[in-house]
């Protein structure tokens, strides 16, 4: 006896329903293509332990604002945010820049289209420990020649490039000879600070906005780390978007991401970088930048 024999002639009708919709629904989830999805970065110039949570807030801002789904990739150096960037592993990203110069030399077609309102006219500070008593002054602190120093990341445009850059323009030396020993490379700017505060090296440079925060956070006591010397002004951070995100999500789609970072007003999601708002941005901004860094040997 076969199994339709026995079985009830509605029941039967109501399994062929199921089996058909089941079918259909399989054949359905087959030929529908998976969506994309936006995979964004930022170089860890701070504690990445503190910016990992932080930029996943970003992840569902951005989310919510441009209707796709939007990933943050954590990166453990600048030179990795840079080649998952070049291998197109992430769209979009915020770098420094000089990691934004590199990034879109590296990828034809790619933009900054967003800074900081504070970025056309960054600057680094050189931070010493207390005790070598130097002071505060408006002209560059040839007092520290043959003290211990460190920079943040190799590539890093306020930590390292710019200050490298002022170094070279006062004294006619490279850091290592005016200083008389190689840098200590830091990492961060978080880490350079602790490493002057704590006496392992002398002097430091750092990013200006992360000192400022943490002075401003007490994580910092500007009586045992002093600035003593603030930089010239020059182009700094950028969101820089792949060319990918066209093909991706379709025209006009970098555009739309551009409205979304420059509306941004939330103080929350700006203290990240940390920034008061977030204005347009595009390649040229950073001629100065690429033209010091090529100087310099950091692109070609």
């Amino acid at each position: 006896m076969k199994f339709f024999d026995v079985v009830p002639r509605r029941s039967l009708s109501l399994l062929r329903i199921i089996f058909f919709s089941a079918l259909v629904l399989l054949v359905g989830c087959a030929d529908a293509p998976d969506q994309p999805v936006l995979r964004f970065s930022a170089i860890p110039d701070q504690d990445s332990a503190n910016l990992n949570p932080k930029f996943q807030a970003w992840a569902e801002h951005l989310s919510e604002q441009l209707g796709v789904e939007v990933q943050y990739v954590p990166v453990s150096d600048y030179k990795a945010a840079v080649e998952m960037f070049k291998q197109g592993e992430v769209q979009l990203a915020w770098f420094g820049g000089l990691t934004g110069v590199q990034a879109r030399r590296a990828v034809p077609g790619a933009n900054a289209i967003a800074q900081g309102v504070e970025d056309p006219t960054f600057v680094s500070y050189f931070i010493a420990n207390a005790s070598l008593g130097i002071e505060r002054g408006d002209d560059f602190p040839a007092a520290i020649s043959g003290q211990r120093f460190a920079f943040g990341s190799e590539s890093s445009t306020s930590g390292r490039l710019m200050p490298e850059y002022f170094i070279r323009q006062h004294t006619s030396q490279s850091p290592a000879d005016f200083m008389g020993s190689l840098p200590l490379f830091s990492g961060s700017h978080d880490k350079t600070v602790e490493l002057v505060e704590s006496g392992r090296v002398a002097v430091g440079m750092v990013n200006s906005k992360v000192y400022d925060r943490r002075v401003a956070e007490g994580e910092t006591d500007p009586d045992r780390v002093v600035v003593i010397w603030q930089t010239p002004p020059y182009p700094d951070y950028n969101f820089t978007a792949h060319p990918q995100l066209e093909e991706m999500f379709g025209p006009g789609f970098t555009d739309k991401i551009q409205r979304v970072l420059i509306e941004t007003t939330d103080p929350d999601l700006l203290a990240v970088f940390p920034r008061s708002g977030l204005i347009p941005a595009k390649n040229s901004d950073y001629q100065m930048i690429f033209d010091t860094a090529k100087e310099l040997g950091f692109v070609r």
